[in-house]
Order: structure tokens, then sequence, then C-alpha cells
């Protein structure tokens, strides 16, 4: 078993995390269940601010809440000083309910509505990311109509291949996201927003992609950008004062992923920046990076109630396939239907044993719906409990209620300590918003 964060084996053979076993965990609070290492959450946050911090002055960490954001997560983010990157009306309400300082937070999104964006003006986020021309002209009546300022990033696509599933790449040319800096898009949108006069711009922005396991490309991006702010201080004068690079580092879902660490992701790309600053001949300006899967990715755990298994034999390699059915599935974790996401799992209330075969995880639902393709555990048993590791990011956050299964509850674990954050979903959850016309009645 790959053991993450605080998770352990315990003298009883089970599977432990934050100090709770998680037995008891499917016990007391059902299945399917995310758990969520609060330790584990805690010191990645640290790791970030730290590996930045002590080799550049100018930092700041947003963690990108699309991975994973409830009101505890966004109270989390606050205590260990990092700002929030939201990316919807949603979860800009999230952070705001939870109280986390407005001016902490970064509104991302490339089709914000008016209401989003009144909102946020409203709110007084520290940032916006314009991500249009259109938007920019969007924010230049709002703040007009409300009478406020705001300061923005402008989202740019440094037009560079990241080397990631085709449906989680950002960052080249043919994007829905940002403006390109190759075209001369983003330049002639600088120009505009330069003439706004509640808008202010203080840099730019671009986000490559997401599960990157190596640097190339992230150091590849750091020095378009620089470029890119040499272009525009030439062009229109004005000296670009924020940078920010999106995304952080991949995590591992399988033992033989080997992402690179905080400390050399902060390390490599920071020495890439100031060089090219150098050669440039800019002064600082403020890095930001936006990590979001690897604050909280390998902080998630998924736990699946074991149901009947169908030991069934195919006409082609490997001639027989063992499907062990459990309680979730897509509506709890759909990437490995959206993009051939993998993950790891083991049996979460035995280790022991010799019976180890190759089987396939499948969900519940009215689909294929395969959650892990041919894996080697420990046979599993009518009954067994699951645990699927690395659940914490795109999880919970794209979970739905297919074939009306009710969401799972969250749960966050510490020192022995168990807490809900998000409650279960009933039936009666499922219906609350349906609504039958007279004519059916």
């Amino acid at each position: 078993m790959m053991l993450l964060g605080t998770q352990r084996l315990n003298d009883r053979d089970h599977l432990e995390i934050g100090g709770c076993d998680t037995v008891e965990l499917a016990e007391r609070f059902g299945t399917p269940l995310y758990v969520m290492d609060e330790q584990l959450i805690r010191d990645n946050c640290r790791k970030y601010l730290a590996a930045f911090g002590k080799r550049y002055p100018r930092v700041k960490v947003p963690y990108a809440g699309k991975a994973f954001l409830t009101m505890a997560m966004a109270r989390i983010i606050q205590e260990e000083g990092l700002c929030l990157d939201v990316a919807s009306g949603g979860e800009l309400y999230t952070a705001l309910e939870a109280g986390f300082p407005a001016d902490r937070l970064v509104l991302h999104g490339n089709n914000k509505s008016e209401e989003e964006l009144t909102l946020g003006l409203q709110s007084g986020v520290g940032r916006i990311v314009a991500d249009s021309v259109f938007e920019l002209e969007m924010l230049d009546r709002l703040t007009r109509e409300l009478g406020r300022d705001v300061s923005i990033l402008l989202r740019t696509k440094p037009g560079i291949d990241p080397h990631t599933h085709r449906r989680i790449q950002t960052g080249q040319e043919d994007s829905k996201f940002g403006l390109g800096i190759k075209t001369g898009e983003a330049l002639e949108a600088i120009k505009l927003a330069l003439t706004l006069p509640r808008v202010k711009l203080t840099g730019i922005h671009c986000h490559i992609g997401s599960q990157l396991l190596h640097l190339d490309t992230h150091l590849d991006a750091i020095q378009i950008l620089v470029d890119f702010m040499k272009e525009v201080q030439d062009a229109t004068g004005a000296t670009l004062d924020e940078v920010n690079v999106g995304g952080g580092v991949g995590i591992r879902y399988l033992p033989e992923h080997q992402p690179p660490s905080i400390d050399e992701f902060a390390e490599r790309l920071i020495g890439t920046l100031e060089q090219r600053l150098e050669e440039s001949g800019l002064p600082r300006p403020v890095l930001e990076v936006e990590p979001g899967r690897s604050i909280v990715g390998e902080a998630g755990t998924t736990l699946y109630r074991v149901g009947g298994l169908k030991d069934i034999e195919i006409p082609k390699e490997p001639g027989r396939r063992i499907y062990v059915n459990i309680d979730g599935g897509m509506s709890d974790n759909p990437r490995p239907q959206l993009y051939e996401a993998v993950y790891s799992c083991a049996l979460a209330n035995r280790s022991s044993g010799s019976e180890t075969r190759t089987v396939t995880i499948a969900g519940k639902h009215c689909e294929t719906d395969i959650l892990i393709w041919d894996t080697s555990v420990l046979l599993p048993r009518p009954g067994d409990l699951l645990a699927v590791q690395s659940t914490g990011a795109y999880n919970y956050a794209m979970a739905s209620n297919y074939n009306r299964l009710p969401r799972p509850a969250v749960v966050l674990v510490k020192d022995g300590q168990a807490d809900l954050i998000v409650q279960r979903e009933t039936y009666q959850d499922l219906i609350r918003q349906d609504r039958i016309p007279t004519r059916l009645t």
C-alpha cells in the first residue's frame, strides 16, 4: 500500500488516517466517504510558503479552490496564510461566507457573468483575472456604474504544450482561456486595459495545464512571461508588477509517479525567473503560484464498501477478469471517465494475506464506470472496505447526482479527531429543487 501523509496501518491491521481508524470512520459516517488529512493539507501549505518565501521575498501563494473548496477548507487556507483563487460566483460566495478576507481573494474564470463580477467588485476582491477583451469592457462599465476601482491581472496564453492529457491542457494557442502572446492579442488587450480609468492592470497570468510531473514547461512559461513583460514595457512604457505562473506540481496517483518536490519546483522556477529578469533589465515583480492539486490531492482518500464480485472469462488478454463492485463510482469520481485518470487502491480493513489478484474496480452507475482497470490488490470479499488513494483534488469538486445517487460526506481528520465538514446528501435532498407542474397533478 502507498501510504501518504499521516496514513499508517494500526495494530488491528486497519488503515488509519490522521489517527482515525478508517473502518470506524466508515461505520460512523457511511460510504462512500471522502476522508481529508488535515495535517497533510497544512504541511503542504507551509511547504509552498517556505520554499518560495526563503528564495524570493516578493511572493504570494493563492490556493486554487477549484481543486477542493468548502467553508472549512477556506478557514484552513486562511489560517495558513495563503491567498485563495476562486473560479465562480459559487466559490466566491463560499469563501466570503467562511469569512475569508476579500482582499486575499483572486477571482478567476473564462466567462464571468455580470453577476459574478459585480459580487467580486462589491466584496472588494484583491484581484480579478481578466480573460478577454469582452471582460475588460464589462469591467470598465461595472466599475464606473458601481464607483469601484479594481486591480486585475490579464490571463495570457504562452502557446506551449505541457505534455499532459489534452483535456487538462490550458496554455496552448488553441485554448478557450486567456489571450495569445504570440498572436499579439494579449498586447492589444493590455493597451486597452491601460486606458480604463477605474481598472488597474497590475500584471499578467498564465496556466499551462494540470498534473505536470516535470518542470520544463513551467520554466518555459516563466521565460515567455518575462519576455512579454519586457515587450509590454517597450511598447507602452508600463512596468507590470505581478507575474502569476499558474498551478503547482503534480502528485502521486500511482506508486511509480515521481513528481518534483515543492522545494525543487521553487528552486528551479525562481532561478529561471531571476536569470530572465536580469537579462531583460526588469525589476523584480511579485511572483504568484496557484497550487491546488498538490495541496489537497494526496490528502484525500475515498472509502468504498465492496459488494459482489464477478469472475468472467474474456476472449482476449488477460483471459479472465475479476470485477469488484463498489458502492460509488463516477458520481463521486468522474475523472477516470473524463480523461483516463489513474488511481491506486488497497483494502482498508485488512492488509495481510497471500491471495493477491489482479482485479478491476467497477462503479455502480449505468455506464461502463470503471474506477480502476486491472490493479493488483489483496482479493476483496463482499463487505470489505476499499480505500482509493489521492482523491482530494477534483473528486468532491466534480461530484454529481448521476443515477440520483446522493453525494458523499466529507470528513476532516487530525490527531484522532474526525469532523464532518460536508454532510452526506439524502434522498430528500435529491428532490428538494424538483417541481411538478400543475398540469401533471
